[in-house]
């Protein structure tokens, strides 16, 4: 399953790969066999990249699931911040259900994704209220491409491993978390979108 949105980016550099062969057998000039060759090795790349798996999501009511594929690289008393690598899945996901109560574009700087003043970036953040709390997620675009994907808006219900956007290329989703809830993940751990728990409610955690 692909990436909603991310047609485009493939079926472009695929026809110009199969236009680029079907000259090249006409004429046999040898260039346009070797560029016929990189689109289609940058659809192959695209294909990849904007891979969307079906996963088998188990609603948690008492804990939070990762919105992000990738690498916890910071965590800021009840901030979690998850780095999206170039091969990581960049669809992101609802950590908890709940109601979208607002979606707002925010423009900024182009800093790796990885840095930590990367909050600075080209960001959309999403406030989701949820039977157990106000949760805050922040999409931050890197460095490359800056275009952020919202698949939700303001009055949007939404379920625990929904998906609600995506990030192209180099990016980072970080996750502010209610005050009942306790992190359970610490930096450097990998997580998956959907899958993993980052936090526990505190009446639960020691369950």
């Amino acid at each position: 399953m692909l990436a909603k949105g991310s047609y485009p980016w493939i079926i472009s550099p695929a026809l110009c790969a199969m236009i680029l062969f079907a000259i090249y057998l006409y004429t046999q000039f040898s260039a346009l066999f070797y560029l016929a060759v990189f689109f289609t090795l940058i659809t192959v790349f695209f294909i990849i990249f904007f891979r969307d798996p079906i996963r088998d999501i188990k609603v948690c009511n008492n804990c939070l699931l990762s919105p992000a594929d990738g690498k916890v690289i910071d965590i800021r008393g009840d901030t979690i911040c998850i780095f999206m690598n170039i091969h990581n899945v960049h669809v992101n996901r609802a950590p908890f259900s709940g109601t979208i109560i607002s979606v707002e574009h925010k423009n900024g700087t182009f800093l790796p994704a990885f840095s930590k003043d990367s909050w600075r970036n080209e960001r959309t953040e999403i406030l989701m209220r949820t039977a157990m709390g106000d949760i805050f997620v922040t999409q931050i675009a890197g460095t490359l491409v800056r275009r952020i994907v919202s698949y939700v808006k303001e009055g949007d219900e939404v379920i625990q491993g929904q998906r609600i956007g995506m990030i192209r290329f180099g990016s980072r989703v970080d996750v502010k978390v209610p005050d009942n809830f306790e992190i359970t993940r610490k930096i450097g751990d990998r997580v998956l979108a959907g899958k993993s728990r980052i936090a526990t409610a505190k009446d639960y955690s020691k369950e």
